[in-house]
């Protein structure tokens, strides 16, 4: 049994929700184990994943979040910098699925995070636990 440590950046609650719902039904449904991390906001999702990767005791981890579209151009920055990060980290043989949403509004958003409709929580926990399995095959 692995442990999976799902990082949420709880802003917008409802949607996080939904998302984490999404998560733990495919990580559970797996055998696995998991948490809930919170975090202010995505900017800190991929620090808390490093910080806690450090540690040893996940074999893998769920960024979870909902960043929408506003009237400036901090949208961009986080959207783009929280990826980035992620993809960093997941560069350097972290295992980890990216359900941090990027949407124009909270209609768009709402149909990802519901696990009846898209389900990108289960996505990004199937991701992480695709990304498990390479590295378990490549011994990392």
């Amino acid at each position: 049994m692995a442990r999976i440590l799902i990082v949420e950046a709880r802003f917008y609650e409802h949607l996080n929700d939904q998302l984490i719902e999404g998560a733990r039904a495919v990580i559970e449904a797996a055998g696995h184990e998991t948490e809930v991390l919170t975090v202010p906001g995505a900017l800190e999702v991929p620090g808390a994943i490093a910080l806690t990767a450090e540690s040893g005791d996940y074999d893998g981890f769920v960024a979870i979040g909902v960043v929408i579209r506003g009237e400036t151009y901090h949208f961009e920055i986080v959207a783009g910098e929280s990826a980035r990060a992620i993809m960093a980290l997941t560069m350097d043989g972290i295992a980890i699925g990216n359900g941090i949403l990027t949407v124009e509004n909270e209609a768009q958003a709402q149909v990802r995070a519901d696990p009846a409709q898209k389900d990108k929580g289960g996505e990004a926990a199937r991701a992480a636990l695709a990304m498990m399995a390479l590295a378990e095959r490549f011994a990392r």
